[in-house]
């Protein structure tokens, strides 16, 4: 679920702010996506799985992009 990913995302990190800061987003905007539900924007989400060395994958931030597709995992339908 997202909200938890994010929650778990702005624990890591220390706090809204913070994760802000290391986006360019404001707190807003981390508050916004916590507290919505929203995905988080595809942009944002390979930093915050790196800021959290992996705890928090994109898939679970933003579960509408095919990020196995991006990342080059997918497989083929041959």
């Amino acid at each position: 679920m997202t909200t938890d990913a994010i929650s778990k995302a702005i624990r890591k990190v220390g706090s809204m702010r913070l994760l802000g800061a290391h986006l360019g987003v404001t707190k807003g905007a981390v508050s916004h996506w916590k507290n919505t539900a929203s995905p988080v924007p595809a942009e944002h989400c390979p930093e915050i799985e790196k800021l959290t060395d992996g705890e928090v994958l994109c898939e679970q931030l933003n579960p509408n992009v095919d990020w196995a597709y991006i990342r080059g995992t997918a497989k083929s339908a041959s």
